[in-house]
């Protein structure tokens, strides 16, 4: 009996972590939606963030931005990282898929395919670095966010996320939750074996980077 009652409440937390990550795609998906929609990068770049601090403000789950703290947590973090990132994947694919049948597809699947032919044609190394800089931005947001949430700390916690979702994609970093809503939109799944794997990696150097060297440090960092 209390066998089978573990394994229920274990089960309710994997469907709780897919559904946040689920959700935490679609939000993802939305802030790509809509910087392809603007002919302005700098405009593009700054709506983007929506889909992070959305995440950040409602906690639902992003495998960028949970990645981070594994090096803080148990081994059982693990698994809801890799629950949370098959989440974030169903969640740019949900929104991918319903994209394509509505009238803006044309436009923002033009645009979406120069982008991704252009990080799919990269090498390995380059999309590994851009993809590890990008992971220590998502850090950076995360944390900021999650530092902030005391009494006045609304300003903090927005900046934050608004200044490093515009670093990461002015600078063309490769961010691999939003890359797979963008591979997901033009149907170029084919194509990116090799490239969602090195920037998947390179997301995750990224984003234990700082914690990592912080624990280093005579100030490593909470571990609430």
């Amino acid at each position: 009996m209390e066998n089978a009652v573990k394994t229920t409440s274990r089960g309710k937390i994997i469907l709780s972590q897919l559904a946040n990550g689920v959700i935490g795609g679609m939000m993802i998906g939305i802030g790509g939606c809509v910087s392809l929609s603007c002919d302005n990068k700098y405009l593009g770049a700054f709506l983007f963030s929506l889909g992070l601090f959305a995440i950040v403000q409602f906690g639902f789950g992003l495998y960028t931005g949970k990645v981070g703290y594994i090096p803080l947590r148990k081994p059982a973090y693990l698994l809801e990282c890799l629950f949370t990132l098959i989440g974030n994947a169903v969640g740019t694919l949900i929104d991918a898929l319903l994209l394509r049948s509505s009238r803006i597809a044309p436009a923002i699947i033009e645009k979406a395919s120069a982008s991704v032919e252009t990080k799919l044609s990269d090498g390995v190394l380059s999309s590994f670095i851009l993809a590890v800089f990008c992971g220590m931005l998502m850090f950076l947001a995360v944390d900021n966010a999650r530092l902030s949430r005391g009494e006045g700390g609304h300003i903090e916690k927005a900046l934050g996320v608004v200044m490093c979702v515009m670093v990461f994609i002015l600078c063309g970093f490769n961010h691999c939750i939003a890359d797979m809503f963008y591979i997901f939109l033009t149907g170029k799944i084919a194509f990116a074996g090799v490239y969602l794997p090195v920037v998947i990696i390179g997301n995750s150097v990224g984003g234990v980077l700082i914690p990592l060297i912080k624990m280093l440090t005579d100030k490593p960092f909470s571990r609430q």
